[in-house]
């Protein structure tokens, strides 16, 4: 299965609460930090959701 890195580069300060719990369903908590997830509808569904916070790229 392919898979792609996210990466958080925007703060998640003064955003909604769902967003939050999103970055961190992602696994991400700290700015500029890098996780890798599988390439899924579910996993497309949460990086959509936050899109404006975070960059994608194929890994």
């Amino acid at each position: 299965m392919a898979k792609i890195k996210v990466k958080q580069v925007k703060s998640a300060i003064k955003r909604p609460q769902n967003q939050k719990r999103t970055l961190a369903a992602l696994g991400l908590r700290k700015l500029g930090q890098v996780v890798e997830h599988d390439d899924t509808p579910n996993i497309l569904g949460m990086i959509n959701k936050v899109k404006h916070l975070v960059s994608t790229e194929e890994a």
